[in-house]
């Protein structure tokens, strides 16, 4: 059957989350502070996206850098956080809850995702801490989360092609299992062709020799979060249409 595939770019800047989007985006994850791997963002961030963006924006809910294992006191400063980006008008919710075990806290996830009902819910790359990612999946599925950003229990999803192609298959059409960490223009097409996965994500935060190959960059550039909209808006379609070529993926 011919499929789109879900370009989803991670963005803690409206002006970063724009430029995604005339890229070819097709969703936003809004971050908070990438540099510690993102949390919460603010209101004032939150707002501008909705106004500017067409397209689905999801917030994520992390009270704090660090592990995954929440307080009682943090975990009431996610439920606040989930209230507050529902009256904003976010489209969708990214978390992750573990316990002491680096098990999936199902029990307070599940609570979360209720509280986010009817907004969709993403569990994030929590996900690759657990010891058993095919019991962590199941685990997910449980909660009522609808999607998991995981690279395959590795850093990097390029090291972790064929688990990712069995949890997908796992999970069949009960959760979205969505491919993140370390996709690059230089690798998306591998990642679809071995995955089979219609969803990807990825923040594109190292990207120096791709904006050296479309011509946006000098022998001085380090990271693109260092430089403009412009450049990064460049990466993200060469990105779309590297996927769009890609034998995996089929698009009407």
């Amino acid at each position: 059957m011919p499929r789109n595939v879900i370009l989803e770019i991670c963005a803690e800047s409206v002006d970063r989350a724009v430029a995604a989007e005339r890229g070819g985006a097709d969703r936003i994850e809004l971050c908070g502070d990438l540099s510690v791997g993102g949390i919460t963002p603010d209101i004032i961030l939150m707002l501008a996206a909705r106004k500017r963006l067409q397209i689905p924006v999801y917030a994520m809910i992390r009270p704090r850098p660090g592990d995954f294992v929440y307080s009682e006191d943090e975990f009431a400063a996610m439920k606040r956080s989930i209230r507050q980006a529902k009256d904003l008008g976010m489209s969708g919710l990214v978390l992750g809850i573990l316990d002491s075990a680096n098990q999936i806290d199902r029990a307070r996830t599940a609570t979360l995702v209720e509280l986010a009902h009817p907004l969709p819910v993403t569990f994030h790359r929590a996900f690759d801490l657990c010891p058993d990612l095919t019991a962590a999946l199941q685990a997910v599925i449980a909660t009522g989360a609808k999607r998991i950003l995981t690279s395959g229990g590795k850093k990097r999803v390029v090291n972790a092609l064929a688990p990712l192609a069995d949890l997908i298959a796992t999970a069949q059409d009960r959760v979205v299992v969505m491919p993140g960490g370390g996709v690059r223009a230089s690798n998306v097409r591998r990642i679809l062709r071995h995955t089979g996965a219609c969803e990807i994500h990825s923040s594109l935060d190292d990207q120096r020799n791709a904006l050296r190959s479309i011509g946006h960059a000098t022998p001085d550039t380090k990271v693109v979060a260092k430089h403009s909209a412009v450049e990064f808006e460049a990466v993200v379609r060469q990105v779309r249409n590297l996927m769009k070529a890609s034998p995996s993926a089929q698009w009407f």
